[in-house]
């Protein structure tokens, strides 16, 4: 029997060369990736092994995101430990405010995840790495302790579920209604213990950005991991940014999966999760005038240079309503550059939108962005839990940059068509 593209990147990583589905097997992974909210505790449990340090400290990068910029001083000395165990370690990759950015999009950004690799880290959203023809698994801190001092860590090879996506997607239907689609078809537990793998002709449509967007959110179905087929695209954008380390992945014709769904684009139209799930995807002609108090453009998957140009072709010349405070987040500072180069900061500015550098702080409701209580928000991000960003009694929807854009406007969800940006 033929392999899938996930236990071929597990195989790969292995002494022996050999992994499917269900095997308990020794991974070494590409990257060991440390941020400043769990890193804390990574760092004791390292000192406790009695370590004299990561193994291989090219492949550790550490990045402050979480409470970058500093929101207190809790956060400050979080950070400093995370510098302070950078430098004594010689460790390169440490990223901070201002030549950083949120750790899953600055990871492939900076070269260090491209096809064939892998990625181990200590947030659930790891899994982005995905959108790149690469494995990324989210652990816990004794876990990536144990990965730096050995270099290795057990890893039980998930069984996949195969996704194809067919058709080509209508106007305002992004990356982000997608994943929200199989999210409300299968559930939050839908793809539990499992690999979600994407392929079909309908890739084509999908940038690496979008990409991201599908990957980033593949844990909210319960997945352990993902990855998509390689094409052109994803090629070039690793060739671009310094990706040599390993070759791509594709899935044998026989391969064994668990389960395997169809997403059909022409027939798929911009979805918002109500809140409290990501799980509660629902059509957008349904949600037509609710009120919002803020919206959020932004997270480690939707703060991607197209998201910013899809929010900008709809706030340009037009203002964001009184009734609403907009907080745009570059997800990484190449990104911010990138969109100020493009006039796009100028745009959310003059349309009274403030912008933020890049950070995770609103998406888990740590700061640059909180939400009082009965507040309601309109966001990019990847989870909409009872309190995610804020009070307890606050609400969030989830949406794409379009929607999310075209609410700022009017103060209230509305189809983004009416304001006919494309």
């Amino acid at each position: 029997m033929g392999q899938t593209m996930t236990e071929k990147l597990y195989a790969a990583h292995t002494e022996s060369g050999a992994a499917k589905a269900g095997d308990i097997v020794m991974v070494s992974p590409d990257v060991v990736l440390i941020n400043d909210v769990s890193g804390t505790i990574t760092i004791e449990q390292l000192e406790r092994m009695q370590e004299a340090g990561p193994r291989y400290p090219d492949r550790v990068v550490l990045v402050a995101d979480h409470f970058s910029p500093a929101k207190d001083i809790i956060s400050a000395q979080s950070i400093r430990l995370l510098r302070q165990f950078g430098r004594q370690f010689g460790i390169e990759h440490y990223y901070d405010a201002g030549n950083g950015g949120i750790e899953h999009t600055l990871l492939p950004e900076i070269g260090m995840i491209g096809p064939g690799g892998i990625v181990f880290g200590a947030d659930s959203h790891t899994c982005t790495a995905g959108a790149f023809n690469a494995s990324g698994m989210g652990f816990g801190s004794t876990d990536l302790a144990a990965a730096m001092a050995l270099g290795e860590l057990w890893v039980k090879v998930p069984e996949s579920m195969r996704i194809d996506i067919v058709g080509s997607p209508r106007p305002y239907v992004t990356g982000k209604d997608i994943i929200l689609s199989l999210i409300a078809a299968i559930g939050s537990d839908g793809a539990s213990n499992l690999s979600i793998e994407f392929g079909g002709p309908g890739l084509c449509h999908l940038n690496v950005d979008e990409r991201m967007a599908v990957a980033n959110m593949a844990v909210e179905a319960g997945a352990e991991t993902c990855v998509f087929e390689a094409d052109e695209q994803v090629h070039a954008f690793a060739a671009a940014h310094g990706w040599r380390a390993r070759s791509a992945v594709a899935p044998d014709p026989d391969a064994h999966y668990q389960s395997s769904r169809v997403i059909d684009l022409d027939a798929l139209e911009p979805l918002v999760a109500v809140p409290p799930s990501p799980a509660n995807g629902t059509v957008l002609s349904k949600l037509i005038g609710t009120k919002v108090d803020q919206v959020y453009i932004g997270n480690c998957s939707n703060g991607t240079l197209t998201d910013l140009r899809q929010a900008a072709s709809v706030l340009r010349g037009r203002k964001v309503s009184r009734d609403v405070r907009v907080i745009i987040v570059p997800a990484t500072n190449a990104i911010y550059r990138e969109a100020a180069a493009e006039g796009l900061l100028e745009v959310f500015a003059s349309a009274g939108a403030a912008v933020s550098l890049p950070t995770c702080g609103a998406c888990f409701g740590g700061h640059m962005g909180v939400l009082a209580e009965g507040e309601t928000a309109i966001a990019t991000t990847n989870r909409n839990f009872k309190g995610r960003m804020g009070h307890p009694n606050s609400r969030v929807y989830l949406s794409n940059a379009w929607v999310a854009a075209a609410a700022a406007v009017n103060g209230e969800i509305v189809d983004p068509s009416m304001l006919a940006v494309i």
